[in-house]
């Protein structure tokens, strides 16, 4: 599972709107992201990116370290629903997934302390309550509702991958080594495959039309949420309105 890192444009599909439940979530989902690029637009400018740098990889430590007991979490309640038409298939999505993101966390880490602070940075302070209400939802949810509802945050996770150049841009302005930019580089080659197979299972689950419906309500959720972490994380300048702003470039932190 990825950070959402940039505002670049996630795959599209081309199959009619009305078929595919991958499309149907894309399509909610773009409702949303003029807010979500004006926020990440403003987060990546070029003035004191350095410490907002630092600041946003232990923000992105606090989200990152609970992906995996988020999806072990969703794999034990798979077992728990015997006869479940959707338990088997999203068992086995969940248990190769869970291999896929171990670790990732401590990357951020070892960015982290390439880029001269510390782990303790991340480690100490109460993670901030904008990543309590991106993250804590997905548990009541899943121990409380359904565990495919997971799948809704793990789509906007995966589904804003870094942009082709936003490494290189990060190093140009802060002078950083490649070994401080670890995670944005590995996951500009990595989200693109993991959404297309996210899609590929909500397509081919036999999903109610009330599991369709948490699954949305998790990623629009989650889209919003991270949007707002995005605001707070770019507010060493004045912020963007979050609504009514117009259209934003689809490519604005590579310019």
């Amino acid at each position: 599972m990825s950070i959402t890192w940039t505002n670049a444009d996630a795959p599209s599909t081309t199959a009619p709107a009305a078929a595919r439940a991958s499309t149907r979530l894309r399509t909610k989902l773009l409702l949303l992201e003029p807010e979500f690029r004006g926020a990440t637009t403003h987060m990546w400018r070029p003035d004191d990116l350095l410490p907002r740098y630092r600041t946003y990889l232990c923000t992105m430590h606090a989200v990152i370290r609970a992906s995996v007991p988020l999806m072990k979490l969703a794999l034990r309640r798979t077992s728990d629903r015997p006869g479940d038409p959707l338990s088997v298939p999203l068992a086995a999505y969940l248990a190769e997934h869970i291999q896929e993101e171990a670790g990732h966390d401590a990357w951020l880490l070892e960015d982290l302390v390439a880029a001269g602070a510390a782990r303790e940075d991340a480690l100490g302070p109460l993670p901030p309550p904008d990543v309590a209400t991106l993250v804590g939802p997905q548990f009541y949810w899943i121990e409380h509702h359904h565990p495919v509802a997971l799948l809704g945050y793990i789509a906007v996770l995966e589904g804003y991958a870094p942009a082709p150049g936003l490494t290189d841009r990060i190093g140009r302005l802060t002078a950083l080594p490649a070994a401080a930019l670890r995670t944005v580089r590995e996951h500009a080659a990595l989200d693109t495959d993991h959404l297309d197979e996210l899609y590929a299972l909500l397509d081919r689950l036999p999903l109610t039309r009330d599991q369709e419906a948490a699954v949305a309500v998790s990623a629009l959720h989650s889209l919003d949420a991270l949007t707002r972490l995005f605001v707070r994380l770019g507010r060493s300048a004045p912020a963007p309105p979050l609504r009514g702003a117009g259209p934003t470039p689809s490519t604005g932190v590579t310019r």
